[in-house]
């Protein structure tokens, strides 16, 4: 039965191979904001406990990732008191929860987690909470950055390796397939086309191999730990790799069977014209590459993923022509030998207009991830993704700024003589039934055959000005700018690999607005006071932590009037909340040999309580004083 010819049957097999691609790595995938942040914990950071909690839960902007240590809770001795990892706290993904040991003894205890945003990069932090009372510990956490390691460092190198492999892969494929498919029989072509898969191939095996560590912050040594290997291999992220690996392979045995259909390495076959199949099928597995980083990164994470995730393959596609174009056509204009082939002026014509779009898909699609990823003009300059954000941008300007130059001296190689329109500009040879197209000839070799050289205008026709410092001239200062563009990709390639492994701007503003809603740990109010009594002055210092709704520890100094510390037989602290007549509620304070306190002050609701202060200093005399006290609700 016919099912069609296989140029229509091709786009259906490319969007097949797309959707099954999309299919593995997206599968499952929920909303999320890249990037997450703590939101709250149970117990809050720094409160203080009468009694031991059974478990410790941490809250998050989005869902996250556990591995076996995300939540390491230490005794004040360094020793673990959580016997199980964490899971996922009544199956909330944007949660993590440890059961603690029973019988935990009073003292100070730190929480250090560890976790993986659904961006695939991890964040980390710590905080301690008490019990029955506070005291020195002696637990160590990490004072880095969650990425800042061995291996995080190494993952952040491949991961610029492989935007690097990509861009000339897909660069250099679509200069060869769009603009002159007789560049894909010069060596220097076939080399960036090896380079940029190899590229990609090692920087794949290793990433694979550092996102254990990387993920965890373990030693290079766990690279090589089978069974972290394997918690990567069900992951996102590592599911993208193994699918970028097949994708790779597939592109191999392409290049492999269009490299025989080219020619000799040496370029002098005659030149070939691929079908369609051959581009339909370099676009799905260019458009399969894409997907493997948009899945598993910011685009797969936040607002709008439909669209996101489309929109930032073809920014990265885009990317890839342009700059790996950029290096194609620098190569096959500095790489020519005497003697050696010519490139064709219409080769240069059509990169010039497949820059030009790729350009403006650049620009549309940057400018959709711009504002979904910086949410606000003022993120821009108060958040690290925005400042690189706009780092990047001006190399990309730059970019543009060099390539209106080179697209302007592309135009007179084209048509030097100023005879675009003519037909000895054109060079038609209708008996050949060919069209011979103006050359960048070698230097040296333009003139050497006999007649007019091509691109020359015909009898009769009016030639322009004459280029400054003739055709040789115009080619030299085509390769300049062309290796100024290359040499500006290198810095916009270097930022989009410091943005992806950067927090975005709105996921940023999200945590610093949480982390604002949380509130001062600790409320610190020091009241002046006097008794009236020679030397009975001085002031008094209240510290309320963690200053919430709920159980609160409380602490009153006494410090004479040259800052000295004062001991009292009294102080008695009571808290009321005016506006709700709540109170007042005594605190209880006892006396601690040097300062007063109380471990077990609880406040109903937040707001502005008012603290009234009593110290007396002798047998009669006494002062109060007053001082209003923020009390913050309970982190959400």
């Amino acid at each position: 039965m016919h099912t069609g010819s296989p140029h229509a049957r091709a786009p259906l097999a490319v969007l097949a191979l797309v959707a099954a691609v999309a299919a593995l790595l997206l599968g499952g995938a929920g909303p999320a904001s890249a990037h997450s942040g703590l939101t709250g914990s149970d117990p809050a950071d720094g409160s203080v406990l009468a009694s031991p909690p059974p478990h410790v839960t941490l809250t998050f902007t989005e869902t996250v990732g556990l591995s076996a240590d995300s939540v390491r809770v230490l005794s004040p001795d360094n020793e673990r008191v959580n016997p199980r990892p964490a899971h996922h706290a009544d199956g909330r993904g944007n949660t993590g929860r440890v059961e603690l040991a029973d019988g935990l003894a009073q003292g100070t205890y730190t929480v250090a987690w560890r976790v993986v945003s659904a961006d695939g990069h991890p964040i980390s932090g710590a905080f301690v909470f008490s019990v029955g009372r506070p005291s020195e510990t002696a637990a160590e956490v990490p004072d880095t950055a969650a990425g800042d390691t061995a291996a995080g460092r190494l993952h952040g190198v491949f991961r610029h390796v492989a935007y690097s492999g990509l861009a000339l892969l897909a660069g250099a494929a679509a200069f060869v397939l769009l603009c002159w498919p007789g560049a894909g029989a010069l060596r220097p072509v076939r080399r960036l086309l090896a380079a940029g898969w190899a590229a990609l191939a090692v920087s794949t095996t290793a990433l694979l191999l550092l996102r254990g560590p990387y993920e965890t912050g373990g030693p290079l040594t766990a690279a090589l730990d089978p069974a972290l290997l394997g918690q990567t291999l069900t992951g996102r992220a590592g599911g993208a790799l193994v699918v970028r690996f097949l994708l790779l392979g597939a592109t191999a045995v392409l290049l492999l069977r269009l490299a025989r259909r080219a020619g000799d390495p040496d370029g002098r076959a005659e030149e070939w014209c691929p079908g369609r199949r051959v581009h339909w099928t370099a676009a799905g597995l260019a458009a399969g590459l894409a997907l493997t980083w948009a899945a598993a990164e910011h685009a797969a994470a936040g607002i709008q993923v439909p669209l996101a995730v489309p929109a930032s393959v073809l920014h990265l596609l885009a990317m890839g022509v342009w700059l790996g174009g950029l290096a194609t056509l620098a190569a096959v204009l500095g790489g020519r030998g005497a003697g050696g082939p010519a490139v064709p002026a219409r080769a240069v014509g059509r990169f010039s207009t497949l820059a030009f779009a790729a350009v403006a898909v650049l620009v549309g699609t940057g400018l959709y991830q711009s504002w979904r990823q910086v949410g606000s003009w003022e993120a821009l300059t108060t958040t690290s993704f925005g400042r690189i954000l706009l780092v990047k941008t001006a190399a990309v300007v730059l970019m543009l700024w060099a390539a209106s130059f080179s697209r302007r001296l592309a135009a007179r190689v084209l048509d030097p003589a100023g005879t675009a329109g003519t037909a000895g500009a054109t060079g038609a040879d209708t008996g050949a039934g060919r069209v011979r197209e103006p050359a960048l000839a070698v230097a040296g070799t333009a003139a050497a055959g006999p007649g007019p050289a091509p691109g020359a205008p015909s009898a009769g026709a009016k030639a322009g000005p004459p280029a400054p410092g003739g055709a040789e001239g115009q080619r030299r200062r085509l390769r300049r700018t062309v290796a100024a563009e290359a040499a500006l990709g290198v810095l916009v390639l270097t930022a989009t690999t410091v943005l992806t492994g950067t927090q975005p701007g709105r996921a940023a503003v999200r945590s610093a607005e949480a982390a604002a809603a949380r509130g001062p740990q600790v409320r610190v109010v020091t009241v002046p006071f006097d008794t009236g009594a020679a030397g009975h002055r001085g002031t008094v210092q209240i510290t309320l932590s963690p200053g919430r709704v709920g159980e609160n520890s409380v602490e009153a100094v006494v410090f004479t009037e040259d800052g000295g510390l004062a001991a009292v037989p009294e102080i008695r602290l009571n808290l009321t909340q005016t506006d709700l007549d709540i109170g007042p509620i005594d605190a209880k304070l006892t006396d601690r040999k040097g300062y007063w306190a109380a471990y077990d002050l609880r406040l109903p609701v937040p707001g502005e309580w008012n603290a009234a202060v009593t110290v007396r200093t002798g047998d009669i005399d006494q002062a109060t004083v007053r001082a209003p006290v923020p009390v913050t609700g309970r982190p959400k």
